[in-house]
Order: C-alpha cells, then sequence, then structure tokens
C-alpha cells in the first residue's frame, strides 16, 4: 500500500511530465518522451563495530528527449519548476535541430506500449532510523568476528534503506509511474593465517525490510567465507571440471545478456550474431525470463520505452528463442521489438534437480569457482580467460583453496558443455540461478 506522501509525489511528478510533453508538442516535434526519477535513502557503513559514515540522500532529474524528423536532442533538469521544464524541452529541441538525422530514430510503436499495470508488491516503506542501520551493521560485524578465531578484523559492514518514484511519459498518451523499496546489508571480513590474509563478504537484498535475512548469518557467512580461503595455493596446470558458484554463474549469464542485446548484435560485436533458433545450450536447458514477478527484484509492467514487457523464454531446450530488443535496435536490424529498453526481468535457470553440495559429491574431481577477477572477456570471439579462486575437489569432497589460478575457454563451448544446474538458486539479482556445471575448462596454474 503506498503512503499518502508518495501518492502526492507521483501525481506532481506526473503533472511535470504532463507539462514537458504539452510544451514539446507546441515547439512542433515529432515525438518526445519524459522520465523522471526521484531517489532517497539512508545509507550507514561500520569498521570494526564503529560507525564510519552516516549518509542521507534524496535526488532526482527529469530527462527529455525530442524527436524531429529523424534528428534526436535530449537534456535533463533537476528543477521541476514551470520555466525550467520549458527551458530543457527547448534546449533539448535546439539540439535536435542540430543533430543528424537517423532514420531508426523515434518513439516505440504506439500499439506496443504498456496498457494493464498489475501492483507488483514493489514497494513497502519503512521509517527506519540511523540507529537502527547502524545495529544491523554492528550485529553483521560481530558475529563476523566471533565465529572463526583466524578472523578477527572487519573490513566493515554496510546497511542501506532507499526508495524511489519513477514515472514515464511520451507524445503517444503513455502516462505512468510506480515506486519501490530496496534494503540491504553487507559485511566484509579479512582474515589472517601464517602470514597470509584472505577478505570475502555476504549480503542480502530485498523489497521488504523484514525480507532481509538476519544481520548475524550475514557476519557468519562473510567470515566463513574469508576463513575458507585462508592457506590457499596454486594447482598445476590442467583440465578439469569446473563448478560455479551461485555469485559466478550470475556473471557467466550475464555475459548471454550483452551477447544478445540489440546494440551488440547491430555493432556486430557478439560471439551470437544470426543465433536465433540454434542450439546454444544443452537441449535440457531453458531460461525463462518473468517481468510481473509479485516483489522480485526486476519486475516491471513496462520497459523505459513504456512497451509492454511480457514472460518468455530467452532459451528454449537449448536454443535460443529471442533477442533483447529496443525500439531502436529493433528497427536498426529489421527485428521486433521485444520490450528490453532498461535491461532484463527476472531470468530463471533451469535446473538438474541436484543442490550445490550434490553437485559437489558429483563432480568427483574439479574446481570450484567462487570468484573471478579481470575482464577477460572477448563478447566479439567468446573468448573467456579470467583470473581465478575456489576450492580443490577429489572424490567429491573438497581438499584445499585455490588461488592465483587462471581459467579459460570459449563461452560458446562453454555453455554447451554445462553439465547441471543447482536447485538452490540465489535471487539478489535479475539472474536467479543456483551453481553452475561445467564438463570441462582449462586451467592455468604452476
Amino acid at each position: 500500500m503506498s503512503s499518502p506522501s508518495i501518492d502526492i509525489e507521483l501525481d506532481s511528478l506526473k503533472d511535470a511530465v504532463s507539462m514537458a510533453l504539452e510544451y514539446a508538442k507546441t515547439l512542433g516535434t515529432s515525438g518526445a518522451e519524459v522520465a523522471i526519477s526521484k531517489q532517497q535513502g539512508l545509507s550507514v557503513s561500520t569498521r570494526m563495530k564503529e560507525v564510519e559514515t552516516v549518509e542521507f540522500n534524496k535526488d532526482g532529474a527529469l530527462g527529455i528527449t525530442v524527436f524531429r524528423d529523424g534528428c534526436k536532442g535530449s537534456s535533463s533538469t533537476s528543477d521541476l519548476s514551470k520555466a525550467a521544464i520549458e527551458q530543457a524541452v527547448k534546449a533539448a529541441d535546439d539540439i535536435a535541430r542540430f543533430t543528424s538525422a537517423d532514420p531508426f530514430n523515434g518513439l516505440a510503436e504506439k500499439s506496443l506500449m504498456a496498457t494493464e499495470f498489475p501492483d507488483l508488491d514493489l514497494y513497502h516503506p519503512e521509517d527506519i532510523s540511523p540507529e537502527e542501520l547502524t545495529r544491523l551493521a554492528v550485529l553483521a560485524e560481530e558475529a563476523a568476528l566471533d565465529t572463526d578465531k583466524r578472523v578477527q578484523t572487519s573490513d566493515g559492514a554496510s546497511a542501506n534503506a532507499h526508495s524511489s518514484v519513477k514515472v514515464y511519459g511520451n507524445s503517444h498518451g503513455f502516462l505512468n509511474g510506480f515506486c519501490s523499496s530496496r534494503y540491504s546489508l553487507s559485511c566484509v571480513a579479512i582474515g589472517e593465517h601464517e602470514g597470509g590474509m584472505q577478505r570475502d563478504y555476504d549480503y542480502t537484498v530485498a523489497r521488504k525490510f523484514s525480507d532481509m535475512t538476519a544481520p548475524e548469518i550475514i557476519g557468519r557467512k562473510a567470515a566463513e567465507k574469508t576463513a575458507g580461503r585462508l592457506g590457499g595455493r596454486k594447482i598445476a596446470t590442467t583440465q578439469l571440471p569446473v563448478l560455479f558458484s551461485p555469485e559466478i554463474a550470475t556473471g557467466l549469464m550475464g555475459h548471454l545478456v550483452g551477447a544478445i542485446s540489440g546494440g551488440s548484435l547491430y555493432r556486430k560485436s557478439s560471439f551470437l550474431l544470426d543465433a536465433i533458433d540454434t542450439q546454444v545450450f544443452p537441449d535440457w536447458f531453458s531460461i525463462h525470463e518473468d517481468p510481473l514477478l509479485v516483489g522480485a527484484l526486476a519486475s516491471s509492467a513496462y520497459d523505459s520505452e513504456g512497451v509492454a514487457t511480457q514472460a518468455r523464454d530467452i532459451i528454449d531446450n537449448g536454443r535460443l528463442a529471442t533477442y533483447l530488443l529496443t525500439s531502436y535496435s529493433a528497427r536498426k536490424l529489421g527485428l521486433s521489438n521485444t520490450g528490453h529498453a532498461g535491461g532484463i526481468y527476472n531470468w530463471t535457470l533451469s535446473t538438474t534437480g541436484q543442490t550445490f553440495d550434490q553437485l559437489v559429491k558429483e563432480m568427483g574431481t574439479g574446481l570450484i569457482v567462487t570468484e573471478v577477477m579481470g575482464q577477460g572477456v572477448n563478447t566479439v570471439t567468446g573468448d573467456y580467460s579470467r583470473g581465478a579462486a575456489g576450492f580443490y575437489v577429489e572424490n567429491g569432497v573438497i581438499l584445499y583453496p585455490v588461488e592465483e589460478i587462471t581459467i579459460a575457454g570459449n563461452l560458446k563451448d562453454m555453455y554447451k558443455n554445462i553439465v547441471a544446474v543447482a536447485k538452490d538458486r540465489d535471487l539478489r539479482s535479475s539472474i536467479r540461478t543456483g551453481g553452475i556445471l561445467m564438463d570441462k575448462m582449462k586451467i592455468a596454474g604452476n
């Protein structure tokens, strides 16, 4: 249920958007779109159980884009007075008059605009004090420092409470807005053993304050992960099965997002050009997108161009079912807009039914990867080479931590060689997946 103050804010922001669109119309533009977002939040960080920073932020801006016969101009203002808004619209129009025409510019088609706006349960306001956030951060640190005697130092904890209101409108007559909230807590622990030091972290994020994982659990996990990494060693250069932890598996699928996004495709900078309806993953593997998932972190009834979002399969039995297209990239490629201006919505990977721990046992001898470093991913060719750390496994048992190694492969092969996906999914991002087991990867060590 939205609070009265936010309802008033939403109405006033809609009025500002309407005002900008009306003025753009009087200037004779061929189309215009306006977006406003306002955020406010409180963040507290502690270090060694002492408050380090308390930050309160409240900001927002109106951004307008106008189109004039294929030419485009944009400007923004944080002042929402009538004079300032008109000045911003005029500035965008002046820019449009002096830019080169691009036949692919323009609003998304009117027929694609969202017309239904279900309550996705994204907004749960709480009046949270700096003292309460400080208490959570200190509890997380205390738990981290009490978990393992080798973890005597904290690199800090951070507790955050944020809410935002967003309004979008365009000259098709589309005008809508919604509110959202987000709460998070993280803790970083530092461990030391026989002269070696390691650090690791854990975090929680939720729409509802009460849905966050308890600070004691976050602190304990941060310490356990840190302690587990102490005494890391290299292994000999080899080829082994690799099990990506859920956090790293999320990033692995993030490369897929980039590869099938319209911008990469029309620039011909993707290893998945012309890959629609081709086998990219094993035939048991699917990814389903659900933008209307109630209460989730990446839900929305429409994209940042007002286009209605819809549930769809991204990967269907291993085959690439769709690209991710905005109005511009769709026109440029001669394809249909998929409503992905602004990102993806709650991707859920299919699983093979095992837990992460069961996959460790099934892997036999291999490597668990819990951290990757560096930017060694070539999105044009799919070549993948990154520094990594994790754990060496033999006969299904973790033997010791591993560090200072490099894992390498090609994403095309890596995706096809996925053997299993664990059922215990990480729900803290827009890609919801468990650990991912690869058949084999090259590992460079000693």
